[in-house]
């Protein structure tokens, strides 16, 4: 609570009331759908058979599942690294912008408040490196930028190439989805031109917003390309191969599933993301679907999340610790620490707060 009163982070430029309650009602509808759908589609489940299926799921698939998420996670540090040069704070250090990135989207994504978590933690780790609350907004919407780029480009590239691959979730034809995939990688285009042309920026003068360069977008573009291939791949090599299953279908169906789970709003996307890849890539045979997303969800989101959650809080441990060998070094060299608390040990834990604030890990 005492970081959520320090950040304040400002409001966005296109903030409202009535945009913010459009969108709970779009996350409202997305997931009511999302587990009507699924409670369907588990009605006639074999349990048995998916415990089966994952027993005799290869190791190797596994373990090449853990290394594509690893590669993952790792490539979502640059988005970090990215906002950090295009605010100007590229003194900050890797390890830094890697600890934010790792500890932030585990821990918001799987507590479900993405816009409120993620900027508190970001805060906590960067403060300590002198970045205010204007740098953690900035930084949180040009790591957003980064997302949707990379995902709506990767998105229209499968659309394009396999235009039927979302039939089943969109109840479109194949033509009206390449058609909406040549308009996706139009606009990516169009937004790539616009920023290589001059510098970028919009906001307001509390919360000024500096757009990537075209070269920084073009880069943006790669690693959000990147990430989506891994984590796709990682859930695509979990799916047994009798199911039938194409490379193509399986990342455009996962990211309509990451986007329809991301705007629900849902811890984990959970419920809209598993019946989103369900109803995309599910035939009659369902069980070896749900064990590929059983293994896929214990190994990209709980435990990235359980490390996340031990990592933030060993760092918040450890600062706290620190603080207050600090302060009773402070007492303890003015002689003003004793048993009772006196006005001048106040002063002396006020200037050793004062001074803290310029520790970094």
């Amino acid at each position: 609570m005492h970081a959520l009163r320090r950040i304040e982070l400002p409001r966005t430029p296109f903030s409202s009331a009535r945009l913010k309650g459009f969108g709970i009602v779009v996350s409202l509808a997305i997931t009511a759908i999302a587990i009507y759908a699924l409670t369907h589609i588990l009605e006639h489940v074999n349990c048995d058979e998916i415990i089966a299926v994952v027993g005799h799921t290869d190791p190797g698939a596994i373990a090449l599942a853990l290394m594509l998420v690893v590669v993952s996670y790792g490539s979502l540090t640059l988005y970090d690294v990215l906002a950090l040069r295009t605010i100007g704070r590229g003194e900050v250090p890797y390890r830094i912008a890697a600890l934010a990135s790792f500890t932030s989207y585990p821990i918001a994504h799987g507590i479900g408040a993405v816009a409120l978590v993620s900027p508190v933690i970001r805060f906590r780790i960067y403060s300590c490196n002198g970045l205010g609350a204007v740098d953690v907004a900035n930084i949180c919407f040009l790591t957003g930028l980064t997302f949707w780029l990379g995902n709506l480009s990767a998105l229209g590239l499968s659309l394009f190439h396999q235009p039927d691959a979302i039939s089943l979730i969109d109840d479109l034809p194949p033509l009206v989805n390449r058609a909406l995939a040549v308009v996706l990688l139009a606009a990516v285009a169009g937004f790539v031109v616009w920023c290589w042309r001059s510098p970028r920026s919009f906001g307001t003068r509390r919360w000024p917003v500096k757009l990537p360069s075209g070269p920084m977008v073009l880069l943006q573009i790669v690693i959000g390309l990147f990430d989506l291939g891994a984590v796709a791949l990682a859930m695509y090599v979990l799916i047994p191969a009798g199911a039938g299953v194409g490379i193509f279908p399986t990342v455009a169906v996962f990211i309509a599933a990451t986007l329809l789970g991301f705007a629900s709003h849902a811890p984990a996307g959970l419920g809209v993301f598993d019946a989103t890849i369900l109803i995309g890539l599910g035939g009659d045979d369902k069980e070896p679907l749900i064990a590929a997303l059983l293994m896929f969800r214990l190994l990209y989101h709980l435990l990235p999340f359980v490390i996340a959650l031990g990592l933030f809080g060993g760092v918040e441990g450890w600062r706290g610790w620190r603080a207050r060998l600090r302060r009773v070094g402070a007492g303890g060299h003015t002689g003003e620490f004793s048993l009772s608390p006196t006005i001048p040990a106040t002063i002396s834990v006020r200037h050793s707060s004062r001074n803290g604030s310029a520790d970094s890990l």
